[in-house]
């Protein structure tokens, strides 16, 4: 169980120190939330000074509960968000389970007071049904990518680490969530700062906002074949309305035997087989997370209809895509 220490009274205007507040969404994730207050209260230690302070909220106003089981005590509630310089909303799994009036609400009342508003880890999704990101980057834990952007297709979704340049900060999660936060620090207090705290940390190896979440296919498996790198890039562009390897073959200026060939030696699997693997990938993640029907998740995936889908379904995973649905409910 932890709870914060931070002065709930603090004067925002009689001091230096730039208060965060977090609204924890039940099931949060504890590695975000402690990679975002570790670094403000390691920048305090190494600088001498509270330059930074650290307000927790939640729906109840008394405690939530993480996803790994840890219970955090809260300061307040919905009702009792103090002056803030930033406002971070932290969630985890399941949150799309936790988004509340109460919470959309309490929101865009901060918005209208001026507050700067982030979210971290899976918090993109509840600022996005705030309305909030709509035109914007936004950055999310890449698990959910698939089904946010099914569910948002007027953000601008991007695979950054975090994204710092807009009105509404996001950080995709995890240790991300320390990039970001160190990012601020060096902003307020400069580049030696951001390096003392990290080193304080073990952290040496701060991204940028650039980097991306996942590392890339190419080091992975280690390939540095460029028909290769070309070749997966064409399949996960196209999910929806895959190819032929031919087609593919063809935009390489390649033969098909050429790239079946490739396929075989770098990732044991020939060219279709790994299209269908990334198709049925995102149908799983889109049958998991949104309330989208097979048929719709079907065609969100390049199949004609639902009974090749879930034939095909079935094949790779041992159970039809209704016995998918029917395990989270």
């Amino acid at each position: 169980m932890c709870i914060q220490s931070s002065d709930p009274d603090l004067d925002m205007t009689d001091t230096q120190t730039q208060r965060f507040t977090f609204i924890l969404v039940e099931e949060f994730s504890h590695l975000a939330f402690s990679c975002a207050v570790e670094p403000l209260r390691i920048a305090n230690l190494v600088s001498g000074q509270e330059l930074y302070d650290w307000h927790l909220v939640s729906e109840d106003g008394q405690q939530v509960t993480c996803s790994n089981g840890t219970v955090s005590l809260v300061a307040g509630g919905l009702a009792d968000i103090p002056k803030s310089t930033r406002l971070f909303v932290l969630s985890g799994i399941h949150m799309r389970n936790h988004v509340t009036p109460s919470l959309l609400a309490t929101l865009r009342r901060e918005r209208a007071k001026g507050t700067a508003i982030g979210a971290l880890c899976s918090g993109a999704w509840i600022l996005a049904e705030a309305g909030f990101l709509d035109e914007k980057q936004a950055s999310i834990h890449w698990e959910y990518h698939d089904s946010f952007s099914e569910a948002f297709p007027d953000v601008n979704l991007v695979r950054n680490v975090f994204v710092a340049d807009e009105v509404f900060v996001t950080a995709s999660g995890g240790t991300a969530t320390a990039d970001l936060v160190l990012h601020l620090i060096e902003q307020d207090h400069g580049e030696e700062l951001a390096l003392a705290v990290a080193d304080q940390m073990v952290y040496n190896a701060v991204r940028a906002a650039t980097a991306e979440q996942k590392v890339s296919l190419q080091s992975r498996n280690g390939i540095r074949n460029a028909h290769m790198a070309k070749a997966i890039s064409i399949m996960t562009e196209g999910l929806e309305d895959p190819v032929s390897p031919t087609v593919i073959a063809e935009e390489l200026g390649i033969s098909t035997r050429q790239l079946e060939r490739l396929f075989g030696k770098f990732l044991n699997t020939s060219p279709k087989k790994y299209y269908m693997e990334l198709r049925l990938d995102k149908a799983r993640n889109l049958l998991v997370q949104t309330d989208h029907s097979i048929t719709d998740v079907a065609l969100a995936c390049g199949f004609e209809n639902s009974g090749h889908f879930s034939r095909a379904y079935r094949t790779a995973f041992g159970h039809a895509p209704s016995q998918q649905k029917s395990k989270l409910t």
